[in-house]
């Protein structure tokens, strides 16, 4: 196997310690922060190492190449962007706290998401909905080397989708932002141009992640082996079961124990590193 070792700050000496550790016999860099240890060999030591000094490793197969994916989707709140949006609605309404404190209760699994988004949206009732262009234009920023792992995608002819438990109102501005494919989430109800605290429909939540994503692997004809699926949290566990690369993002535990690689401290274009 290579095992690929990226950082904010790559020293020469803890390459050559994971490089012993791991028997490899070359190192190669790939960026300024990513490196690749060839005919390397797992050893209990080198998480505990990686952790020690926040660094990312991943071991992946020879050969594994960009041009073997067709797909790439992603949750949109703290993994394509760089915020959660509905913590920043919630904040124009001076109930982030309450919201944040339910979102994180969801991320680690501890209640459903469809519980979740019903209880943060109904916090949200009577918030008239320029709040949300508002939240769009001085809150929503991307995730570090998002821009970059994009346009490798497009480079090599990858689809990509953005999906989402949170709004449509988001995704659709982010999808025509940045050039995405596709893009789902839930509809927030508005009446009177106010927020109702109701979702239109049924909830997209970690089931409804995965339906939509099958959906789209139908259309295009692709393979569960042709996909990477990116996320943070646990509503994004059925759609990363989904695809034949999950990639857990700065996430949650539960998420790091069912993810082919887990990114900690590099941004997205981390990803794109992992077949280079």
């Amino acid at each position: 196997m290579n095992l690929i070792i990226q950082g904010l700050e790559v020293n020469n000496s803890d390459l050559r310690s994971i490089a012993k550790l791991s028997h490899a016999d070359g190192i190669e860099r790939i960026t300024g922060q990513a490196f690749r240890l060839t005919n390397a060999m797992y050893s209990n030591d080198i998480p505990d190492y990686c952790l020690q000094s926040e660094l990312d490793f991943a071991f992946v197969k020879p050969g594994q190449e960009l041009s073997d994916i067709k797909l790439i989707v992603m949750d949109m709140d703290s993994t394509l962007l760089a915020i959660e949006s509905i913590d920043e609605i919630a904040d124009m309404q001076n109930i982030k706290p309450q919201v944040s404190a339910i979102t994180q209760q969801t991320m680690k699994g501890e209640i459903s998401f469809e519980e979740s988004l019903t209880r943060r949206t109904w916090l949200l009732r009577g918030l008239h909905q320029d709040t949300l262009q508002k939240v769009y234009d001085e809150r929503v920023r991307l995730s570090s080397g998002a821009e970059k792992m994009l346009q490798q995608a497009k480079r090599f002819g990858i689809k990509t989708m953005v999906l989402s438990g949170g709004f449509t109102f988001f995704t659709e501005r982010i999808k025509e932002k940045l050039g995405l494919d596709f893009a789902a989430a839930n509809v927030l109800e508005i009446e009177n141009n106010k927020l109702t605290g109701k979702v239109v429909g049924e909830i997209i939540g970690r089931e409804g992640k995965a339906q939509v994503l099958k959906q789209v692997r139908d259309k295009l004809g692709l393979k569960r082996e042709q996909i990477i699926a990116i996320g943070d949290g646990a509503n994004d566990l059925g759609m990363m079961a989904e695809a034949g690369v999950s990639i857990a993002y700065h996430a949650k535990p539960i998420v790091k124990q069912h993810a082919t690689y887990s990114i900690n401290y590099v941004g997205l274009e981390g990803i794109i590193n992992l077949f280079a």
